[in-house]
C-alpha cells in the first residue's frame, strides 16, 4: 500500500489539505482525541505515518514509505537520499542569523572572529559561515536559542524566522538571510523510478494543486 509521511507540526494542516484535494483523506491526525500515529485513508488507497519534520526524510530514504512532505530547512540541513519532486508553496520561512537588537553589528561580516552562533541547524550555519571565510564556534542547540544573545553564551543565533514575532519580542534582529524555506514533496528513489501503487499519477495530482511561492 503506498503509505506517506506527514510532518507533525506547523506543516501538518496545509499537508492535509493538500492531499483531500487530492482525494485522500488524513484529517483524523487534526482530531486531539486521536493517538493513532498511523491511519489509513476511507478509500483504502493509501496510508500515512505522522512523525516529525526531522523524521520524514529518514522514512523516506529507508523506503518505510514512498512519498514525504517536509520543510526545505529540513532537506537542507539533513541532504538526505530521497528525490526532491515539488515545491508545495507553503510553510515560507527563511533560515537567518540574528543578534541583540544593539549589537554594533550591520551585517554578518561585522561578527568577530571567533565568535560562537548558537543553532539547531549545524551544518547550514557552519556552511554559512565558512562560505564568509569566517571561523566561529557553532553551538548546537535543540530548544530556544534565542537565549544564547540574551544569556551571553552566544553573539548571533542561525535560526528559523517566520514572522519575526519571536525575534522582535526577545529583543534580537535579523543580519542576513540565508535562504528561504517552503514544504516539499518528496519521494524515495527507487519507488519514484518503479511506480508502485500509481505513484506517478498521485505525484502529477500533488504538483497540479501545490502553488510554488515565487523566488
Amino acid at each position: 500500500m503506498l503509505t506517506i509521511a506527514l510532518p507533525k507540526g506547523s506543516l501538518l494542516g496545509d499537508s492535509i489539505q493538500l492531499l483531500q484535494r487530492v482525494g485522500l483523506d488524513f484529517s483524523l491526525f487534526q482530531d486531539k482525541a486521536n493517538r493513532q500515529l498511523q491511519i489509513l485513508d476511507p478509500t483504502g488507497r493509501a496510508r500515512a505515518l505522522l512523525v516529525r519534520a526531522q523524521d520524514v526524510p529518514v522514512y523516506v530514504e529507508y523506503g518505510q514509505t514512498q512519498l514525504g512532505i517536509v520543510g526545505y530547512d529540513v532537506l537542507r540541513e539533513k541532504q538526505p537520499a530521497v528525490a526532491h519532486l515539488a515545491d508545495l508553496g507553503f510553510g515560507d520561512c527563511r533560515l537567518s542569523v540574528a543578534v541583540k537588537s544593539d549589537s554594533p553589528y550591520a551585517s554578518s561580516l561585522d561578527i568577530p572572529a571567533h565568535s560562537r552562533i548558537a543553532s539547531k541547524f549545524v551544518h547550514s550555519a557552519q556552511a554559512y559561515f565558512q562560505s564568509l571565510d569566517l571561523p566561529v564556534d557553532i553551538v548546537p542547540l535543540s530548544g530556544s536559542v534565542e537565549l544564547g544573545p540574551i544569556t551571553g553564551m552566544s553573539e548571533a543565533i542561525v535560526d528559523l524566522v517566520s514572522t519575526g514575532k519571536t525575534l522582535r519580542e526577545n529583543n534580537l534582529i535579523e543580519l542576513e538571510v540565508l535562504y528561504h524555506s517552503t514544504a516539499r514533496l518528496i519521494a524515495h528513489p527507487l519507488s519514484y523510478r518503479i511506480n508502485p501503487y500509481g505513484l506517478s499519477d498521485l505525484i502529477g495530482q500533488i504538483r497540479s494543486q501545490s502553488a510554488p511561492v515565487a523566488p
